[in-house]
């Protein structure tokens, strides 16, 4: 999952960012709406976290803007606001979830991986495809029933794909979801992490479909 994070108080961002990163996530911080939005211009996210006192604009007004251009990224309103008409205007604004300044970080994980997997239409977690199972918000992948110990990015790649529900994704979409923009890439990083993933869960878990990209090919055993 590649989260966006919008925050302009660096110590609270800072804090965030590590903390979701240490549970696998994908992260992102900018600090201005005007940040937030050549950002969702230049890559691919899966979910955005928004505080709403922005330096250069008000987030709800950010929020409203994107929800104009038809954006259908799941936000989730980050704030100190309170006010039960605060948390109704974020709601009819356009934002998916509410979670009050302070807040537990595993609240924030829990809610983060609910947004996605109702992006994705499902009503669990859980993610079973043929013999694998992997639940995204646990870390853990099944095959056959046995445990399989896959890397941060190794799971980030195959959540990616098994949740394109067989769509093709270009590595460029691959690479959005497991680097974030302080990382350097070197250019056979994602065809390391899918050999790894096929040595683990078989040659034909991952199609490679030659000048397009990857997609998930395994068929139910």
């Amino acid at each position: 999952m590649r989260v966006l994070l919008i925050e302009d108080d660096e110590l609270i961002a800072h804090g965030i960012l590590v903390g979701l990163r240490a549970h696998g996530l994908t992260v992102d911080a900018v600090h201005t709406a005007a940040q937030a939005e050549a950002t969702l211009s230049a890559v691919h996210c899966d979910v955005v976290i928004l505080d709403l006192g922005l330096p250069d604009e008000d987030g709800m007004r950010l929020l409203g803007r994107l929800r104009a251009r038809d954006m259908a990224l799941p936000v989730l309103i980050l704030s100190a606001r309170d006010a039960v008409q605060d948390r109704v205007a974020g709601l009819r604004a356009g934002a998916d979830d509410y979670l009050l300044k302070p807040f537990d970080l595993d609240e924030l994980v829990a809610r983060l991986h609910a947004l996605l997997r109702r992006a994705a239409g499902r009503s669990v977690d859980v993610i079973e495809h043929g013999p694998l199972r992997l639940d995204p918000a646990r870390g853990e992948v099944f095959l056959h029933g046995r445990p399989i110990d896959l890397s941060r990015r190794e799971l980030a790649l195959l959540v990616a794909l098994l949740q394109a529900r067989g769509r093709i994704l270009s590595p460029d979409q691959l690479k959005d979801s497991l680097y974030d923009f302080s990382e350097e890439i070197e250019s056979n990083a994602l065809n390391v992490h899918i050999h790894h993933i096929r040595r683990k869960l078989g040659a034909d878990v991952i199609e490679t479909v030659r000048g397009v990209g990857y997609r998930c090919s395994m068929v139910s055993a």
